[in-house]
């Protein structure tokens, strides 16, 4: 490629259309950052397409819908690149072209789930994953990753070079303030104080155990506390977690203390944050672990397993507990909640943290290495 003044990048986001959770909101969001570009140095196309979507419910469905992403994503994807004339091409998806027309590639893998948890995966989908993804990836100009701990993980289970592995930490989820939300009929939060979870009921998120220290939480102090939780599940076979999270609930006869939302729309996600008194993180791995900005910008005391990449994100700002023993947290949350000053001192810890984190500075980082891979293998 010949030297020039300006970049083009194409952005896939055929993901906003599909997506649902945090690997949407990091789409979405630096797809926002991009829009409002005034660098003179780079532009941006956005490219998209029309395509069916088939129920989940039938392996015929779940098949369809394999193959058809995956012609997007090796077929038209990299022709519209090539008609744009793009000199990058961003995916954020951990899929991209293994058909480069010109362009570099530069995609996101989030995490390593797909080889530390291979069960919880489609078989077809884990076989595209090592024949399409992988190949990509090791041959893309260079793999943004979320953490320090998501990066030294996909280096060792995938073997990507660290030098094309770059981490840009994001910033929190852009939710409505509560002085703008107008609407009716949005989530109404609980009369009684609650603990909030936020996140796809996996089996990684580890929401029994939270469930179950809630339990003890509720058994062992006066504390008048109900239990949020905001999301659902994947309906995949093997990492849907519904089950298991609504046999604990009835077991544990916690009926009338935990209540369960559903995906909630911005606005009342927005409601759900600034209601509650303290989240809690449970999951046994991360890859980021967004929810914990987004309470620090509620202003919300936060508790987070102490592994993963969670303790990486929290800083000093979180308290961690050991997500495999429901006593510990059980007695983390009463410490936390049964202390004002606590909460305060968190509060406060999770303010400053939250500066280290915005969307602005992840897209000008984003950008300076799109420029860079531009010229990359000249």
């Amino acid at each position: 490629m010949h030297k020039q003044t300006k970049v083009k990048v194409g952005i896939d986001i055929l993901d906003l259309r599909f997506a649902k959770t945090g690997q949407k909101t990091i789409l979405e969001e630096y797809y926002l950052q991009f829009l409002q570009n005034t660098d003179p140095s780079i532009s941006f196309v956005f490219l998209d397409a029309a395509l069916p979507q088939f129920s989940r419910s039938s392996k015929m469905g779940i098949i369809l819908n394999h193959l058809i992403y995956q012609s997007w994503k090796q077929i038209l994807l990299p022709y519209k690149s090539w008609r744009n004339k793009v000199d990058v091409l961003f995916c954020c998806d951990y899929f991209a072209p293994n058909i480069r027309l010109g362009f570099k590639n530069v995609q996101v893998f989030h995490d390593a789930f797909f080889y530390e948890y291979p069960t919880h995966y489609h078989k077809l989908w884990m076989s595209m994953f090592k024949a399409l993804a992988i190949p990509a990836a090791k041959n893309s100009a260079f793999i943004i990753t979320m953490s320090e701990y998501a990066k030294s993980k996909i280096h060792e289970l995938i073997n990507i070079p660290l030098n094309k592995l770059v981490v840009i930490y994001p910033g929190p989820k852009s939710l409505p303030k509560l002085a703008t939300i107008q609407e009716d009929h949005l989530f109404t939060p609980p009369t009684d104080p609650y603990i909030l979870h936020v996140g796809v009921w996996e089996k990684r998120k580890n929401i029994p155990s939270l469930l179950k220290a809630f339990r003890l939480l509720l058994d062992q102090t006066q504390l008048p506390f109900k239990l949020v939780l905001v999301g659902a599940g994947n309906h995949k076979m093997h990492s849907d977690d519904t089950e298991a999270i609504e046999n604990t609930i009835q077991q544990l006869a916690l009926d009338a203390y935990v209540v369960c939302t559903g995906y909630l729309s911005d606005q009342s996600l927005s409601i759900a944050y600034s209601h509650a008194s303290l989240y809690v993180f449970p999951s046994y791995n991360e890859g980021f672990g967004l929810p914990t900005l987004e309470a620090f910008k509620f202003n919300l005391p936060v508790l987070v397993a102490n592994n993963s990449c969670l303790p990486e994100v929290g800083g000093d700002a979180v308290i961690a507990f050991n997500p495999y023993s429901s006593e510990d947290l059980a007695n983390k949350m009463q410490e936390v909640l049964s202390n004002p000053s606590l909460q305060e001192s968190l509060k406060e810890k999770g303010r400053q943290r939250l500066n280290q984190f915005s969307w602005t500075n992840a897209s000008n980082q984003l950008k300076e290495v799109f420029k860079i891979a531009a010229q990359y293998g000249e």
